[in-house]
Formats: C-alpha cells, sequence, structure tokens
C-alpha cells in the first residue's frame, strides 16, 4: 500500500506501465498467461471448493465467508469498470510500437479500472491467510507474492495501468479484512448452529 502510493505520486503512468511491460521475454510470455489465470474467478472457486471438501472447513462459516470476500468485491469491481469505463493501455497508447502484448492475447480496449483479476486474486490469498492454522502463517508471504505476481502480470499482458492493479489490491485486501471480521464477531451464531444440528442428529 505504502509503496504503491509513492510510485504513483512520484511516476506518470506511462512510466510505471512500460517498467513492466517494456521488460519482456519468451519465458514470461508463457509464464504470465498462467499466472493471470489465477485471478479468474474458475481458479478461486475451484480452491475454495476443493478446502470445503475437507473435514476442518465443511461448515457454514467457511462457506459464508468465503462466498462474500469473493462476490463483494467482484461486484464493486464491476460497478467501478462500468462508471468509470477507462481505456486499457493499448487504447490509451493508441497502439503504440512500443507496447508489448501477445499476438494470440485478446486486445481489450475499455473498462480497465480497477483490475478485476487483481481484485480476485487479492481476495483470494488474503482470505487463504487468515484460515491458514498457526503453523503455517508463514504461507501468506507466498500468497502474498502469488497475488503481486497476478498483478504484475496484468501490466505484463498489457491489460492494465498501475493504478488499476494498485486500487484492485487494495479494494481485495481491505474487503476481504472487513469481512472476515464481520464473521468472527458472528461466528458464534455457526457454531451454535453446528451444535443444535448435532443435537437434533442425536
Amino acid at each position: 500500500m505504502v509503496f504503491g502510493g509513492i510510485a504513483l505520486a512520484m511516476f506518470d503512468r506511462q512510466t510505471l506501465f512500460a517498467m513492466v511491460n517494456t521488460h519482456h521475454t519468451s519465458t514470461l510470455d508463457v509464464a504470465m498467461v498462467w499466472i493471470t489465470m489465477m485471478g479468474e474467478g474458475v481458479f478461486g472457486t475451484l480452491i475454495l471448493l476443493l478446502l470445503w471438501a475437507l473435514p476442518a472447513f465443511r461448515n457454514g462459516w467457511y462457506f459464508s465467508a468465503a462466498f462474500l470476500c469473493n462476490v463483494i468485491p467482484a461486484l464493486l469491481v464491476q460497478v467501478l469498470k462500468s462508471m468509470v469505463n477507462e481505456a486499457r493501455p493499448l487504447v490509451y497508447f493508441k497502439g503504440a510500437q512500443w507496447i508489448h502484448f501477445l499476438p494470440d492475447w485478446e486486445r481489450l480496449t475499455q473498462r480497465s479500472f480497477p483490475s478485476g483479476h487483481t481484485t480476485a486474486a487479492f481476495c483470494l490469498f488474503t482470505f487463504l491467510s487468515f484460515i491458514l492454522p498457526t503453523k503455517y502463517k508463514a504461507w501468506g508471504l507466498l500468497f502474498f507474492l502469488l497475488a503481486m505476481s497476478v498483478g504484475y502480470s496484468r501490466l505484463y499482458l498489457a491489460a492494465h495501468f498501475f493504478h488499476d492493479v494498485y486500487v484492485g489490491s487494495l479494494i481485495g485486501v481491505l474487503f476481504t479484512i472487513l469481512v472476515v471480521w464481520v464473521m468472527h464477531r458472528f461466528e458464534f451464531r455457526f457454531t451454535n448452529n453446528s451444535k443444535s444440528e448435532k443435537q437434533a442428529s442425536l
């Protein structure tokens, strides 16, 4: 949050975009296509459903928290995209020759702000960090780097500007923190419901 804000204050959008987009290799071209997929809804849904299959997460609290953490920010992002309707880099820079993009990659033109992929990635990995058992909390650093890599991939693939990614990451993190905090405040309701269900079954 701090360093991203400083970067936005010090550099213009072209400089920040070019810092990432113009430094490319054939290996990164392939890697970034796969990395950016971690910001798609299908990936997040699959991960959350796989966890739900585990006994430790097969409960109402997990399902509700996972649903809210990932759906609310996604809806907000879509509203902001429609309201702002900002041009994507390829349109903003009028197809400048220096922009690196993959020939087979979809040429996005509008609804740039904020980055939905980045928001989704930070929602998912922030939520996963919260539900990690204490002894695995160090994995949170890995999750942070994975979320950051998705944001990086959006600039690399010429899909977004830096500020799109920056705001998307903030939305993902802040809303997930808020939802998890609220859910923990009402965790007793889920616990009581689970006990009632067990007693009824007996």
